[in-house]
């Protein structure tokens, strides 16, 4: 039976950041989102990937890397989303309290990114390499970590939809960048948001198999 603790308060970079936290009986490692452009904690497409990872054993933290206030600048302005220096400092600051605090200090660290979430991501995993040990990102925009890309040491994996020509183009380039072990898997049928029927699926399961690899789990 998983236990959720909903609106963890983490304080990092200077603000207080809400999250969920939720943790399955014998977790083996925790995944922290980072959402991707104008999209939160409430994001309906990775709260299903989370309700896959937690059939898999694995705990999940939804974090709301921008405060209600700069969310409803960014609602406007669109600018913070891409703030890919910030993002990443407060997913450090994340990864920093995930390994502090006492639910989760013993289990290891996965990141799932999706669109600008995933450059944020990436960073935050070059800034982290001992603590992080799996990266997947969803659609992502790995181009934006540029400089970043070649100090990641975390398996990578890339899922990019086959008629998202543009990102998957440059997952392509961001592979060929990397140094860590680095898959790509392109779903095909799929659009950048993935919302085709079954698609979205073929996501969690890809990531569940990725994470159960690298950080533990059943597998499944």
């Amino acid at each position: 039976m998983a236990t959720l603790t909903a609106n963890t308060s983490i304080r990092t970079a200077g603000v207080i950041l809400d999250g969920d936290l939720t943790i399955p009986d014998a977790a083996a490692g925790v995944v922290l989102f980072a959402h991707g452009s104008g999209s939160s904690r409430h994001s309906p497409r990775n709260r299903a990937v989370a309700a896959t990872l937690h059939d898999r054993g694995l705990a999940t933290l939804l974090v709301d890397l921008l405060t209600a206030a700069e969310d409803e600048v960014d609602a406007r302005t669109g600018q913070l989303r891409f703030d890919i220096g910030m993002l990443a400092e407060r997913l450090i600051g994340v990864i920093d309290w995930l390994g502090s605090h006492r639910a989760t200090d013993h289990l290891t660290v996965g990141l799932f990114g999706a669109s600008t979430g995933a450059a944020a991501a990436l960073v935050a995993a070059a800034g982290r390499p001992a603590a992080v040990r799996a990266v997947v990102s969803r659609g992502g925009r790995p181009d934006l970590a540029a400089a970043a890309l070649p100090a990641v040491q975390a398996p990578t994996l890339l899922i990019v939809g086959g008629f998202d020509d543009t990102v998957r183009d440059l997952n392509a380039q961001a592979r060929a960048a990397m140094t860590a072990p680095v898959d790509l898997v392109v779903v095909a049928g799929a659009t950048h948001l993935f919302a085709e029927q079954g698609t979205l699926e073929q996501v969690a399961d890809l990531a569940g198999d990725w994470f159960s690899v690298h950080l533990g789990g059943d597998g499944r």
